[in-house]
């Protein structure tokens, strides 16, 4: 058992190991850019929530290829419009719109 003795001073060995490492760094960041959903190489539609219900919440919609940002002012809506009816949520969670 030769190799259990010699004392090893080689520096490249060390570089080796950080090539390891940044490979998998590089794995993982390819997981993450896969599994996120505004992912550019993904064809499907997205509508991704940001802060939902806060003052400062962001909507962001992807169709194919086009985002579309929309930032919340954090002002209750206005507007030039009337009531058009009312939605109710029935126990099994169905949701019902009763115009006027």
């Amino acid at each position: 058992m030769r190799f259990l003795d010699e004392d090893d001073d080689d520096p490249i060995t060390s570089v080796v190991n950080l090539v390891d490492l940044f490979v998998v760094i590089i794995a993982i960041l390819l997981v993450v850019l896969v599994q996120n959903p505004l992912n550019p190489f993904n064809a499907r539609n997205v509508v991704v929530i940001e802060n939902p219900g806060q003052a400062h919440m962001r909507i962001t919609v992807k169709d194919g290829e086009q985002l579309t940002r929309y930032e919340s002012q954090g002002r209750i809506g206005e507007g030039q419009g009337e009531k058009a009816g009312s939605a109710y949520r029935l126990p099994n969670g169905n949701l019902i719109y009763v115009p006027e």
